[in-house]
């Protein structure tokens, strides 16, 4: 009988120490996963159809300020394939669609000709965007023809109250935007047909993943829920270390 009490005890010791541990070590764990998560927030777009020479709604989706300062101005360029967009209107910027001139007349999708194309999109804001708060910007326009399977960048300046972060860089070949530290919002062009949805039910399920995906804080599910994990975790090895102390 006492061999077995002290065995018993000589186990608790030994497991204390490894739920501690181990509970250290997955409270760790969840907030690295979560802070490498938050930042890596960049400015995505998300679009209704991605289909070549259909018109769409791009949505470009800022989620946080310039290293915490708040964001006055988000200048969008647009690739030379697109000669047109129209933007929506959002009632805390003012908008203005700037123009270049076409080294060649062209004709646009309704046959008439043109001497200029939409260069860039810039949204002035009227009040500071808040660095913990998030914003979307949407264009309309149409995809180019015959350009499936291309990636389209739309190099994007956010302007700040203080510095800025210049959404510009463009993958090279076979490398991963997502390796980059400030990657160009991009789509990439789709066989006519691919989508296999109407696009006003795919707009819908944009505008639902946006959400559901970053949160209204502009944080993601696996963020706050690492963060979660990894406090409890950390609260129950302290609890862990006081009962051992206590019994020791």
């Amino acid at each position: 009988m006492m061999t077995a009490i002290k065995n018993e005890k000589a186990h608790a010791k030994t497991a204390r120490p490894l739920a501690m541990g181990a509970a250290a070590a997955l409270g760790g764990l969840a907030l690295t996963i979560g802070g490498a998560d938050a930042a890596s927030a960049h400015v995505t777009i998300a679009s209704d159809t991605d289909e070549a020479g259909a018109y769409s709604v791009l949505t470009f989706s800022v989620p946080h300020g310039c290293d915490g300062s708040a964001t006055d101005k988000i200048a969008i360029q647009v690739p030379d394939e697109i000669d047109a967009v129209t933007p929506t209107r959002n009632p805390f910027y003012s908008v203005d669609v700037k123009t270049e001139k076409l080294d060649h007349p062209a004709k646009d999708s309704h046959g008439n000709e043109m001497t200029e194309r939409d260069s860039e999109v810039v949204y002035k804001a009227k009040t500071p965007l808040p660095d913990d708060q998030r914003d979307t910007f949407e264009l309309s326009l149409k995809l180019p023809d015959d350009a499936a399977g291309k990636t389209l960048h739309f190099p994007t300046v956010q302007t700040c109250e203080k510095g800025e972060s210049a959404w510009v860089q463009v993958p090279a070949q076979g490398q991963d935007a997502d390796d980059l530290e400030l990657p160009a919002p991009e789509i990439t062009i789709t066989e006519p047909g691919a989508d296999g949805e109407h696009p006003g039910d795919t707009a819908a399920k944009s505008a639902d993943v946006d959400t559901a995906a970053r949160g209204d804080d502009g944080q993601t599910p696996l963020t706050i829920a690492s963060l979660v994990v990894g406090t409890l975790g950390l609260i129950g090895a302290i609890i862990a270390l006081g009962r051992g102390r206590k019994k020791g």
